[in-house]
């Protein structure tokens, strides 16, 4: 024991544990307590002014600082209300400092139950205030606390999402000062301050509970607005007893230094008492200098402040919420200089560009200093399952790109600390960027199996790895507190292989990041004798030093599965089918602008305003595939911004893919004049039926016969015809012949047949029976007992989770099921009958009453050329938490389902064996899913859907959800989707699932020409097995060609990429993700051929950028 200390004159500890407590509280005993002697004096401000802003949610971003100013600010009270939610109020306050102040720190304090943004009278902003008042608190435990291999103090965790309460259920997340003078001058002039107040608080205001739909009616009450002086000497001596408490507190009863620390805090107190403040500073002092043993571990402490770009709020509150938590992290640097704060988010940095620039400048020159560190390398932290490879590739390009352009450093970690699964190809798409780093928290929140590795190498799909690292404290939202530090140890999976674990720290989402509290607990716990060893770093040190002893770790191959949150593959399905539109979209436009540029079909002005058209395209799509949004768990309002960003987004997409497909085939966009051709964006032969309008077909019918059988009229007035067009390319309207399409009823039950399949359907729409023809004895529903399995059966679930409504649904929903399209379910179907007979179209519509709210209307439909039947949806939805999927009980005995995914696909088990096994109840996928024997199969493919379950022989696709929070109108209305079913002879490589796919969701094109040439070849491949992903303009604007291939079967063929000769390209280079060159590719020439050749040789779901240059 240090020599000035006294142990306590009684043993017992939990009185004097109270003492110490109790001595600093900020709830009891303020008038006789240490924490009461922090603001000696204090004075209301003299005077308050207020002005309300109008047009409520977002109008800020309308508003100049110096238009603010000259509004008419009325007088206000202390204690008067404002609001509605969303709103703005700007207030003017002017105060003169009494002149006995002179010599002390003067501090402005501020509360009015909202978020808010000091300004300076030239329009400087200063600081963030953050608000106090009740908040929801929700205890890990309820979704953690099932796994019974978690200790007791993992239950003592909170969510990250919640992980702001004290011990009495307040916030401690408040940030109410601001430091007017450290060291008054004793000046009488009057100081004026405006403040900028956003109605709502730091988790947006839901009513009655965090995650609820916001209450628009909640008014926000200014409690406080003064000027006081603050006593350096109190708040240092809280500090230290802050700390000393939760040393005596946290560290093991056992352990001689938990009483030491006690007696240190008794000590102290006795001695302020007897108001030697210098003494008790010092015994804090020799206490905290009692160093660590060589072999402690190591804290890398991080600063950061997880802002999501929406969530609980509107984007627009995002960005004010950014600049209040930066500004006061700037603020910070100044007075910490050994702090590092992280940063993700390019978007968000663009937003203090684009409405903050004098913060911008300053984080400029923090990043230039190495103290405010972008990370991350994407645009936003976005989901990690929902969107495709190639917004994957456009996250971390965009993302990369800024931080170049803006800050010159590039990124060499990967930080999503915060999604709800991670695809098994990051791995292969960071290296494309030169990121060898990932960072993330998320697999803590599991519900069943503890995730058995902090620290790891990650070895995604095509077999690249990474270096992984999950911060044991299982938060990104720490305090700096004695409790975590131990805890974060405790947690440690990999003891002995690693000597050092990131440690987060810093209030997200609003609150501010970094407090200065924070900070000066970091200085206690630097190196005191006890605790982990605590050490400032940049995530670029921490990540080096644990690559020193990566040979230490273990790998884990494949997707993250994250075991909660299932339910966000589902919700909103709006957005996500808007997603996928605008996907496919962006693709065909950045085909069609490369082909017109090469083509030299436009000027440069006109080239280069597309090509940021597109970019700003992408970036409106890329924003919306943030973790909160495109997952489907943000408010309703966020979601009529996200629509919005969707459709202009898709617009724009659509009118440039028109008007350089009219310059490429010489037509005019706005009146089709030539011949009718088909168009054709993949890199292989596309079989389609598609439909011509009238007005297109006179010039086709000079050259072709369009009667019989070639030919089948619409409803709409229109044509169908059976086509074959070549990729990427176009193709003159040539009708094919292909055998009809016929439509039968025979017993009831309704026989469509093809060249390739026949499939019975029954009278409520169930499949009865499917089979191939180049297998008519494999039934795919044949049991293997004898009974008959039915696809498209329309299921209805209950889907109540335990909390996170919009975010989950739980495994024992599966125990709930009702097949809705039964004649015993009670549902009100109409008869099914045949709306379209054939040669090339058969389609059949029935109808079926949900409930007294909800309907479904479907068309089953197949085409004389398709392997496939296609289900059209209309469900018009109004159900109270209730789940809808479509199952496929088949006869197949498989053990493992193939599910597509970025870049290629993968294997999940059907059967439940192991705990982690029966965790992926629900599980994600994109455009297809399979079961298959080893000759035979079945694949469901689909337009917009995104949740599986793959059961025995039971494979089943998630459709629509119907939560209430925090959207209490989440999928209510109108949807219109469609999936197909596939029955296939071999593999699904060999029957082509993923080409029909592809194809499935996004048809041929149908346009004119007025070439005399029948077709043309643009970029394609030859050779099995591989995908060209994106053609596009290299970002650099030099005229280059970026085309983007990747291996999708899981093979390691050869490839060709076939390049158009005219004009002849000058070079090739393999290139980087951020399309930088790096190795040179040779040109083959064949004879009587328009195009050379650029050999690739692929592996599995190995990705291949290929720069092509035409001088």
């Amino acid at each position: 024991m240090d020599d000035d200390v006294k142990a306590s004159m009684h043993k017992h500890r939990h009185t004097t544990l109270e003492r110490l407590e109790k001595y600093i509280s900020e709830n009891h005993f303020q008038d006789v307590n240490l924490r009461g002697k922090l603001y000696p004096f204090s004075k209301e401000i003299d005077r308050l002014y207020h002005w309300s802003m109008p047009d409520g949610q977002g109008a800020w971003e309308q508003w100049s600082f110096r238009q603010v100013i000259t509004q008419d600010f009325r007088p206000a009270n202390i204690g008067e209300s404002f609001g509605p939610l969303w709103s703005t109020h700007w207030f003017r306050i002017e105060v003169t400092i009494p002149d006995s102040w002179k010599g002390q720190q003067v501090w402005l304090r501020w509360n009015s139950q909202a978020e808010a943004m000091l300004w300076s009278m030239n329009g400087e902003p200063l600081q963030g205030l953050s608000p106090s008042g009740p908040h929801q608190r929700m205890k890990r435990d309820i979704t953690n606390g099932f796994n019974s291999d978690n200790d007791e103090d993992t239950k003592m965790e909170t969510n990250n999402h919640n992980n702001i309460c004290t011990e009495n259920g307040l916030p401690n997340q408040m940030r109410t000062d601001y430091p007017i003078s450290r060291c008054w001058n004793g000046s009488q002039e009057t100081l004026v301050y405006y403040i900028e107040m956003a109605c709502n608080n730091m988790f947006g205001s839901g009513k009655d509970g965090m995650i609820n739909p916001p209450d628009t009616e909640r008014t926000f009450r200014l409690e406080m607005a003064e000027v006081c002086t603050m006593d350096a000497d109190v708040y240092k001596l809280i500090m230290d007893l802050e700390v000393l408490h939760d040393m005596a507190k946290w560290l093991p009863k056992d352990d001689p230094r938990s009483y030491e620390a006690l007696y240190a805090g008794n000590q102290i107190i006795n001695t302020i008492l007897k108001s030697d403040y210098r003494l008790a500073s010092k015994i804090a002092n020799t206490f905290f200098s009692k160093g660590n043993g060589a072999r402690a571990h190591t804290l890398a402490l991080i600063g950061n402040c997880h802002i999501d770009s929406a969530w609980l709020w509107p984007y627009s509150e995002a960005k004010r919420k950014c600049a209040r938590s930066w500004i006061s992290t700037l603020n910070l640097m100044e007075e910490y200089p050994e702090m590092r704060f992280a940063c993700s988010q390019a978007q968000q940095f663009s937003w203090m560009k684009t409405h903050y620039p004098a913060v911008f400048e300053k984080i400029r020159a923090q990043v230039a200093a190495g103290r405010f560190i972008p990370t991350g390398g994407t645009w936003v932290e976005m989901d990690g399952l929902i969107p495709s490879g190639e917004s994957f590739i456009r996250q971390f390009l965009y993302g990369q790109l800024f931080y170049q352009r803006e800050f010159g450093v590039q990124c060499k970690d990967f930080w999503l600390p915060d999604t709800f699964g991670y695809c098994a190809q990051f791995p292969q798409i960071c290296k494309q960027f030169g990121i060898t780093r990932f960072l993330t928290q998320k697999l803590s929140w599991n519900m069943i199996n503890k995730f058995p590795h902090n620290n790891f190498i990650w070895e995604g799909l095509d077999g690249t790895t990474i270096l992984a690292h999950f911060p044991p404290g299982n938060s990104y939202e720490m305090n700096v507190k004695v409790e975590e530090a131990m805890r974060t140890v405790k947690n440690l999976q990999d003891k002995g292989r690693v000597s050092t674990s990131a440690f987060l720290y810093g209030y997200g989402n609003g609150g501010g990041g970094p407090t200065k509290e924070m900070l000066e607990r970091a200085r206690r716990l630097k190196d005191v004798d006890g605790c982990p060893r605590m050490e400032h770093m940049s995530p670029n040190s921490f990540f080096k030093r644990l690559e020193s002893e990566k040979q230490n770790l273990c790998r884990w191959v494949g997707e993250l599965f994250l075991e909660l949150h299932n339910g966000t593959y589902t919700s909103q399905a709006n957005t996500k089918r808007q997603n996928r539109e605008c996907e496919f979209a962006l693709r065909d436009a950045e085909l069609m602008l490369a082909l017109a540029a090469v083509g030299g079909e436009l000027n440069e002005g006109k080239l280069h305003a597309y090509q940021d058209a597109l970019v700003g395209a992408w970036k409106k799509v890329l924003l919306n595939q943030f973790h909160d949004v495109i997952p489907g768990s943000s408010i309703g309002l966020v979601y009529r911004e996200a629509d919005q960003m969707f459709q202009e987004a898709l617009a724009l997409a659509t009118q440039i893919k028109e008007s350089c497909s009219a310059l490429i085939l010489q037509d005019k966009a706005e009146a089709r004049q030539g011949e009718s051709v088909i168009v054709n964006t993949f890199p292989w032969k596309v079989q389609q039926v598609v439909s011509v309008n009238e007005d297109n077909l006179e010039p086709t019918r000079k050259r072709v016969r369009m009667e019989g059988e070639v030919t089948q009229a619409t409803r709409t007035g229109g044509h169908y015809f059976a086509v074959e067009a070549q990729g990427i390319g176009w193709t003159k309207l040539s009708p094919m012949c292909p055998a009809p399409v016929s439509v039968r009823v025979s017993n009831g039950v309704y026989v469509l047949e093809n060249s390739l399949i026949r499939a019975e359907i029954g009278k409520y729409g169930q499949v009865l029976s499917l089979t191939s023809a180049s297998d008519p004895a494999r039934d795919v529903f044949k049991k293997r007992d004898g009974h008959q399995g039915h696809g498209n059966q329309m299921m209805m679930y209950d889907d109540i989770p335990l909390y996170w409504d919009a975010w989950d649904t739980m495994d024992y929903h599966l125990e709930t099921a009702k097949v809705l399209n039964d004649e015993h379910s009670g549902c009100v179907m109409t008869e099914m009958k045949v709306i379209e007979s054939g040669p090339l179209i058969v389609k059949l519509q029935w109808e079926m009453r949900i409930s007294k709210v909800s309907s479904i209307t479907q068309e089953i439909e197949l085409s004389a050329v398709s392997p496939y039947l296609t289900f059209s949806n209309h469900v018009n939805w109004h159900e109270n938490r209730k789940f809808l999927k479509v199952a496929f009980n088949t006869g197949l005995l498989t053990r493992n389902a193939t599910f597509d995914t970025q870049f290629g696909y993968i294997e999940r088990p059907t059967h439940t064996n192991t705990s982690w096994d029966s965790a992926r109840f629900e599980v994600c996928g994109h455009k297809w899913a399979d079961l298959s024997e080893h000759d035979f199969g079945v694949s469901v493919l689909n337009d917009s859907k995104y949740g599986w379950t793959a059961r025995g022989s039971t494979l089943t696709l998630s459709l629509l959800r119907s939560p209430k929070a925090p959207d209490e109108y989440c999928d209510m209305g109108s949807h219109t989707f469609r999936y197909a079913l596939m029955p296939h002879k071999g593999s699904l490589q060999s029957a082509g699932v993923q080409r029909r796919a592809y194809e499935f969701n996004n048809s041929l094109m149908v346009s004119s020409t007025t070439l005399s040439e029948d077709k043309d070849t643009w970029y394609s491949l030859v050779g099995d097995g591989a995908m060209i992903e994106a053609v596009k303009l290299a970002e650099d604007k030099t005229g280059d060609v970026v085309v983007r291939v990747y291996e999708m079967e899981g093979g390691s063929p050869k490839v060709w990429l076939k390049v158009p000769s005219t004009p002849r390209p000058r070079s090739a280079y393999l290139c980087s993700g951020l399309e930088g060159p790096y190795k040179e590719l040779s040109f083959s020439v064949e004879e009587a051929s328009k195009h050379l050749f650029i050999a690739l040789s692929l592996s599995p779901f190995k990705i291949v950028n290929v720069r092509i240059s035409y001088g």
